[in-house]
């Protein structure tokens, strides 16, 4: 396999869901991927085990490591368990046991494979696609500002913290769960829920940091996804800068791409041309132990250079200012 010294990532990791729908095969995903110069892998939510029967040799003999695993992991073709579903949260005791299930399945892989962290989208309030959908159309054609956008997000934000408490509550009970029964297993990992793409989903930070107080002591903190967190801050879902200050200590990962308008997973930097914008999600890139860009088909190997290049130029300038200042 060829390996790019030129453009050697280092700790950082990549995404699957770049070229998953492009390299059927495992092999291949990999090889494309490592040629940008990446020693390590998110094996995302859409790895069949199909594919994983030419990724799991690549991993033994070390020609590949694995970050992370995105939970549920590998592909499971039923909806109630995809990545937007209630899933930790189902008041059906069966589905919601079962979730429990599958996340502690996506941690033995991890386990397996030598990964960190399992990404886990822990559930939603149901309100309907086509819902969201409406208010992401208001934002578009009137504005954040704008009376008819405030009126319906107004209604939005009343239905969903109506309902949102029970789904917290079984949330936080299936990840105990999940976390003793990780433990019985010995399995080294943790867990990071997610931010999420809809303001439906779940958690917003304050959510996030209700579920990670109410589990002390368990492997649960935060995946910090900051293309999913601009676009809920823009949505005005929560700030999502600010409101981070109380999660600091609890961050496992992040995913690093850009958000245009609310088109998500672009190379920071250099799809939006603005050089400062993203600069406000460096502290969390900093502190998270596993740093996993995700970003899409659209990007290209050298725009994904070229923003690697960024970012580390950034974090430098940041680390040189920091050392100035305690001198």
């Amino acid at each position: 396999m060829k390996e790019s010294h030129l453009h050697d990532k280092g700790e950082y990791s990549f995404s699957t869901c770049w070229n998953i729908r492009r390299q059927p095969g495992g092999r291949a995903m990999i090889e494309e991927i490592a040629e940008l110069g990446f020693r390590r892998v998110e094996l995302n939510y859409n790895v069949t085990t199909e594919m994983l029967k030419e990724i799991e040799p690549m991993i033994e003999r070390g020609e590949i490591g694995i970050s992370s695993v995105h939970n549920t992991f590998p592909h499971t073709p039923d909806p109630d368990y995809g990545t937007d579903s209630v899933l930790l949260g189902f008041e059906d005791e069966t589905r919601r046991r079962k979730a429990v299930e599958l996340l502690v399945g996506s941690a033995e892989y991890a386990h397996r494979y030598g990964a960190k962290a399992v990404v886990v989208h822990p559930g939603e309030v149901p309100i309907a696609h086509a819902d969201v959908k409406q208010l992401e159309k208001l934002y578009h054609e009137n504005g954040r500002e704008s009376d008819v956008y405030r009126t319906a997000w107004a209604a939005f934000i009343e239905r969903r913290e109506s309902e949102a408490d029970s789904y917290i509550k079984r949330i936080i009970a299936s990840l105990d769960e999940v976390g003793n029964l990780a433990a019985s297993k010995g399995l080294d990992v943790r867990f990071g829920i997610e931010t999420r793409s809809r303001p439906n989903q779940m958690p917003t930070l304050a959510e996030a940091k209700t579920i990670i107080d109410a589990l002390k002591g368990a492997p649960v903190g935060i995946w910090y996804d900051t293309g999913h967190a601009i676009m809920m801050d823009r949505l005005g879902l929560y700030d999502s800068v600010g409101e981070m200050e109380g999660l600091m200590d609890h961050i496992v990962g992040v995913h690093i791409h850009e958000t245009i308008g609310l088109s998500d997973h672009w190379c920071p930097y250099v799809h939006s041309g603005d050089s400062r914008f993203y600069d406000a999600y460096l502290p969390m890139i900093e502190r998270a132990g596993v740093k996993v860009y995700e970003l899409k088909a659209a990007c290209e190997p050298h725009q994904i250079h070229e923003s690697h290049r960024l970012l580390l130029e950034k974090l430098a300038s940041r680390q040189q200012g920091s050392a100035y200042v305690q001198r």
